[in-house]
């Protein structure tokens, strides 16, 4: 297999480039909300081709009560009895809001479809109202976009072992993440299927090569900031006031508050620190 994307960015001008698009998505947040407009992002793709990590950086400085991620959980008895499409869309944004589907409808395309979870002829339905779908979501107004993050065999693996490895990781690898290594060709065929019947011009679907993840969540992030014309908002200018003059008030004594023990001093005094140490 050949190389895939962009080398790997030095930290320094990745974190250079990732603030001044966060600022960007400062403003088309603020943008959304003026406008009253109404953006959902799908985040689609192999397991650990990086969307966590890119949703991650996409929301890290944008007010949770405009953009939120939606992760839904498996469906629940009653959930499968309804239109399969219908919990979707109970989480569409309304004005003035941004949605970010952390995997989506989807689903039904890739792991249902590869792990037998979904008939066959709820696969066919899926393929045949998907697009139907979209262009209502569409055509509603609904500002709709779809990325693919495309990882190769070797660094999923690569991934894996990680997680697996990694105490704080360990929650994001599950015995399903697993099969799609032996899975690896069926997957493959059912993303090309649905490419081929849901990549529609209403709502086309963008491939991240996601194999270097600074590099993946610098491309996603520009090319979201260039499909939707945002513009400059204008701020209120805020001007912070004096400070009053003291009325008498007096702080009650801490010994009546309960405090968190300070666990930092401790951990200087530890690396041998007298001057942090509470009993020095």
């Amino acid at each position: 297999m050949g190389e895939r994307g962009s080398g790997r960015l030095p930290r320094a001008r990745y974190e250079k480039e990732l603030r001044r698009l966060q600022i960007e998505l400062v403003k088309l947040q603020e943008w959304v909300r003026a406008e009253r407009q109404r953006l959902v992002v799908v985040f689609e793709g192999r397991d650990a081709a990086g969307k966590g990590g890119a949703i991650k950086r996409v929301t890290e400085r944008l007010n949770p009560r405009v953009a939120r991620i939606v992760a839904l959980p498996v469906p629940t008895e009653r959930e499968r009895t309804q239109w399969y499409f219908q919990r979707h869309a109970a989480q569409l944004p309304a004005a003035g809001e941004i949605v970010l589907f952390d995997r989506s409808w989807y689903n039904r395309a890739g792991v249902e479809r590869v792990m037998g979870f979904c008939t066959e002829e709820e696969y066919q339905r899926f393929l045949r109202q998907c697009p139907v779908f979209e262009r209502l979501l569409v055509e509603d107004g609904i500002l709709l976009r779809k990325y693919w993050f495309s990882v190769s065999d070797a660094v999923q693996e690569k991934r894996f072992r990680k997680r697996l490895s990694d105490p704080t990781r360990r929650w994001k690898i599950s015995a399903m993440d697993l099969e799609s290594i032996t899975r690896w060709e069926a997957y493959s065929r059912a993303k090309d299927e649905m490419f081929a019947r849901t990549d529609i011009p209403e709502a086309p679907w963008y491939v991240v090569e996601a194999d270097e993840k600074r590099a993946a969540r610098i491309n996603m992030i520009a090319h979201l900031l260039s499909t939707v014309p945002y513009g400059d908002i204008p701020l209120p200018d805020l001007t912070l006031p004096p400070r009053p003059a003291p009325t008498g008030y007096q702080r009650p004594p801490r010994l009546l508050q309960t405090y968190v023990p300070d666990h930092a001093a401790s951990l200087l005094a530890r690396d041998g620190d007298p001057a942090a140490d509470p009993e020095a």
